[in-house]
């Protein structure tokens, strides 16, 4: 039997597949989902319909955005089901996820994302943050680590910051590489990310970013070290930050007054070359 294909379909190590056959593993996805009837529900890479089928029975409407032309058309002529979804073929790291909101509603997302584009995917959802209320990922478990740490943890790093910064982030449940097919090399888990106004809020998101992305781009670096291009040592002392800590000490709070702090008075790398003119 070969282990890439399922239903008929051979799963194409490009797109990333993994089908979910697990009816255990199945079941509690959906109970975390808790898909309602008029919930405007969205799956991405909805694969062969594991997860498809069981909330598309509760729901009204199911829109599907999938890259795989074979699984969509597919998914178009499905014997069940095929009456309630919209198949949106495409890639989703393309896709303009606000469209879906219709009367002010906001969207539910959902899906067992390919593992290779996962963290983009998740940072350009995150952009729509204000359009959605919930979403649930099946994810390679470590990126399910990293999102939900807090300072202090290895695990703590650019995606957690930045996670956090839009959404509380739950880890679900944990599913092992037995629960598809072809199994993966890597363990996967379930986590439930839900979008809150920010509680400290950027004056800039793309500084904030910047500064976030410089700071762990080299993690092992001081902070005096690793954001010298934008804060100076005094300007971290004078936010009551120590200059001498690594990024993964650093709160989301924290990120968030150095990156305000840098909007605000502009970086040492600005500064010193509007000095020179």
């Amino acid at each position: 039997m070969n282990q890439r294909n399922h239903l008929g379909h051979t799963a194409r190590k490009r797109f990333g597949q993994n089908f979910l056959t697990d009816t255990h593993v199945i079941d509690g996805i959906v109970r975390a989902i808790n898909p309602q009837p008029d919930d405007t529900l969205v799956e991405i890479g909805p694969g062969l319909g594991a997860l498809t089928e069981p909330v598309a029975e509760v729901a009204d409407h199911l829109h599907v955005v999938e890259l795989d032309r074979d699984l969509a058309k597919r998914l178009r002529h499905h014997p069940f089901i095929a009456s309630k979804l919209t198949v949106h073929e495409g890639d989703a790291l393309k896709f303009d996820f606000r469209q879906l909101c219709q009367d002010g509603k906001k969207i539910k997302v959902f899906g067992n994302l390919p593992y290779n584009v996962s963290t983009p995917l998740i940072f350009h959802l995150l952009t729509f943050q204000d359009s959605i209320e919930n979403m649930h990922f099946m994810l390679q478990k470590e990126v399910v680590v990293r999102m939900a740490a807090g300072p202090g943890s290895k695990a703590y790093g650019r995606l957690s910051v930045m996670t956090q910064y839009y959404c509380k982030a739950v880890p679900v449940l944990e599913v092992p590489p037995t629960a598809f097919k072809p199994s993966p090399k890597v363990d996967s888990a379930v986590v439930r990310l839900i979008p809150a106004p920010p509680r400290w809020p950027a004056d800039n998101i793309s500084m904030l970013e910047q500064v976030v992305s410089d700071a762990f781009n080299q993690r092992r670096k001081t902070l005096r070290n690793s954001l010298k291009r934008k804060i100076s040592a005094d300007s971290l002392q004078q936010l009551g930050i120590d200059p001498g800590l690594r990024p993964e000490q650093i709160s989301i709070e924290q990120f968030v007054e150095i990156s305000n702090y840098v909007n605000q008075h502009g970086s040492v790398e600005d500064n010193a070359a509007e000095s020179h003119d």
